[in-house]
């Protein structure tokens, strides 16, 4: 379940999400978006991006996917980060929405271009098992994975 200013979001059986107003909760969904269910894997997670206007699906699989946050639309799928061990791994936005990080179970964080879908990087860490949990601080761009153990990223500047 997520939260975007008065408005929610709750994952139904991999399969569906169903969007709320905290307003009008009692009423029910004012919208469903039924999804293709994955076969080898279920949903974990979902997150609104900071403009509201998209919605990140993590899974138990190697499998995370964006999907339009008003009409339900699949915009894209990211893979390529290898969770061999079915567990769940965190996918989060950057601050800007622009780029997507999730964790791998070998220990690295993988990034993705939010709008192509096309893989930017991966950060080798000093993490020993799987990196489950990714978390960016918007005001200092300042990313945190964690393992057993946990390591900060600073963006920088090189010069070309």
């Amino acid at each position: 379940m997520i939260l975007k200013d008065s408005f929610f979001a709750a994952g139904v059986n991999s399969e569906s999400i169903k969007l709320y107003d905290l307003r009008s909760f009692d009423k029910g969904p004012f919208v469903t978006f039924k999804l293709t269910q994955e076969k080898e894997c279920d949903w974990t997670g979902l997150k609104f991006s900071r403009d509201g206007k998209t919605i990140l699906i993590s899974t138990n699989g190697s499998i995370i996917r964006l999907i339009d946050a008003f009409h339900g639309t699949p915009l894209q799928t990211f893979t390529g980060h290898l969770n061999n061990k079915g567990i769940p791994i965190e996918a989060s936005f950057s601050p800007d929405s622009q780029f997507i990080f999730s964790g791998s179970t070998d220990g690295r964080v993988h990034v993705w271009n939010a709008d192509t879908g096309y893989k930017v990087c991966v950060l080798n860490a000093d993490h020993p098992g799987p990196v489950q949990c990714v978390q960016f601080n918007p005001k200092y761009m300042m990313l945190a994975s964690a393992c057993t153990n946990m390591a900060f990223w600073l963006p920088t500047i090189e010069d070309t």
